[in-house]
Formats: C-alpha cells, structure tokens, sequence
C-alpha cells in the first residue's frame, strides 16, 4: 500500500513543466497597501517592513519613501487570506494597511 501514496506525486511531477508550487489562480491578484499616518516615524515604518516581511533595507526604505511621498504603496501581493494576515500583522505593529484587489 505504501507505493500507492508515491505515485500521484510522481504523476503530478512529470506533468508539470512549471514550477509546482506557483499555481496559477484567479484569486491571486490582492495586495496590502500601507497608507500615510501622522503618526509613525518613517525609520520606524522601514523597519516594520523590514522585521515583518523580511524585505532589505534599500526596498524597505523605497516602499517607506512610497508611503511617506505618494500617500501609499502596495507591500505584498498574494492570496486574500494571505494579504488579510498581513494587513492584521501590519496593524499590530500600528500601521495603517488595507487589502484591495489588484486589477
């Protein structure tokens, strides 16, 4: 019976000529966009992108510079569920983040 589990897998990797983990959805296109506040630094905002997303510091600071010059900027893309844990995690560090779809 062990055979019977491995061989869906081997199917699965032979018919993919893509990488098989990037699975094309319509659900796909959210973002997190993170907005303008009178209230966080923007040293303090740099490193929020940097410790959550784990983005380095020269796109940390660009997206920083996004948010702080044209009122916004768009930090993460992916699956609703996933722009909805981020927009929560962006709140608890303070920051002020929507989730919207990318069309």
């Amino acid at each position: 019976m062990g055979h019977v589990s491995v061989a869906p897998a081997e199917i699965e990797r032979t018919e993919s000529s893509e990488a098989p983990f990037e699975v094309p959805s319509p659900d796909v296109p959210w973002v997190t966009v993170v907005h303008n506040d009178p209230v966080n630094l923007m040293s303090y905002v740099t490193y929020v992108f940097q410790a959550y997303f784990g983005y380095p510091k020269d796109k940390a600071t660009k997206l920083m510079l996004d948010v702080h010059h044209k009122g916004r900027a768009v930090v993460s893309s992916g699956t609703r569920e996933e722009m909805e844990r981020d927009v929560q995690a962006l709140h608890g560090y303070g920051l002020w983040a929507t989730l919207t779809q990318d069309r």
